[in-house]
């Protein structure tokens, strides 16, 4: 079997995944920039290791982790985040021989960056929320006097590298249109990168999971969100399983083989009072709330392990 190194030891994904591969028999190492991390605490991590910030000191990080990797004879590495992700593929050539099972890098970024995706679903006509994109000089293309508050603001990326640190970049919510423009004029986030503005579209959150090879859809797995934090819209913190719904599975196909996706991916949607699934985001890496389809049965990690191995999962 191939070893195994799970990244962002803190993430509530990489538990999964570490608890998934150990129970496998996989031989699992994780790590984190902390001194302690959740995933790191379970009897099926083999070794936890301390590495330089990825947000702070991204060389430094890539630097000690191909090291590890040479040291430890590590196959195949498993980054949860979209900051660890981009940056272990931007040096992709830094692990020669390891397998890090995504796509290239440029596929990722069509999904990654919202304004694009938001662009790409119209194109293909998978419904979104009437969205602004911002122009390059920062301000939004289009008037917004039709615009309805509270609207949602959002970094076309989730992280931006400003002064040679990467930053989280999150959503705001602002009230009024006095609000909006305090944030675009005055928060670097939005004043000095690309950002969308769309209407809220409230009801359910949902999210279609689903495993590719290379193009081919293999696994589909969905849920609804019952709780979120914070409420106005977050990450889940309590979910249940449901049938996977023909219409989101066919948006989420879409989107996918569109950039002929390979690995695992979670395409999030917001269904509306008149049943309209209108997609929020794509989440290109594992999700927060994978423990959830690996104990409904659909076992991620380990799918995504198989594939890895140049195996045909069941």
């Amino acid at each position: 079997m191939y070893r195994v190194i799970i990244l962002d030891a803190a993430e509530r994904s990489a538990l999964a995944v570490t608890r998934s591969l150990g129970k496998h028999g996989v031989e699992v190492f994780t790590a984190e920039d902390s001194d302690r991390a959740l995933a790191g605490c379970s009897r099926h991590s083999r070794d936890f290791f301390t590495y330089p910030s990825p947000r702070l000191q991204p060389d430094l990080f890539i630097e000690f982790l191909a090291s590890m990797v040479r040291e430890r004879q590590i196959e195949v590495l498993l980054p949860m985040t979209e900051l660890t992700s981009a940056l272990l593929l931007t040096h992709q050539d830094v692990f020669p021989g390891a397998i890090i099972p995504f796509p290239a890098l440029e596929h990722v970024n069509e999904l990654a960056d919202k304004s694009n995706l938001i662009r790409t679903a119209e194109m293909l006509g998978v419904p979104v929320p009437r969205t602004w994109f911002s122009t390059e000089a920062g301000q939004p293309g289009h008037d917004l006097a039709s615009l309805r508050f509270p609207a949602v603001l959002k970094p076309a990326r989730s992280w931006l590298c400003i002064h040679r640190k990467w930053l989280r970049a999150a959503v705001k919510f602002p009230s009024n249109n006095n609000e909006l423009e305090q944030l675009t004029r005055s928060d670097p986030i939005f004043r000095d990168h690309h950002y969308l503005i769309q209407e809220n579209v409230t009801g359910e959150g949902q999210g279609v999971f689903a495993l590719y090879d290379h193009g081919k859809p293999l696994v589909f797995f969905a849920h609804r969100r019952l709780r979120e934090k914070p409420p106005s819209g977050g990450v889940s913190v309590l979910s249940e399983s449901i049938p996977v719904d023909p219409v989101m599975e066919k948006h989420a196909r879409t989107l996918l083989d569109h950039v002929g996706w390979h690995g695992v991916a979670m395409v999030e949607f917001k269904v509306a009072e008149d049943g309209t699934p209108y997609l929020m985001e794509i989440n290109t890496r594992f999700w927060g709330s994978l423990q959830l389809a690996i104990d409904a049965g659909v076992d991620f990690p380990w799918l995504l392990y198989q594939l890895a191995c140049g195996d045909q999962p069941a």
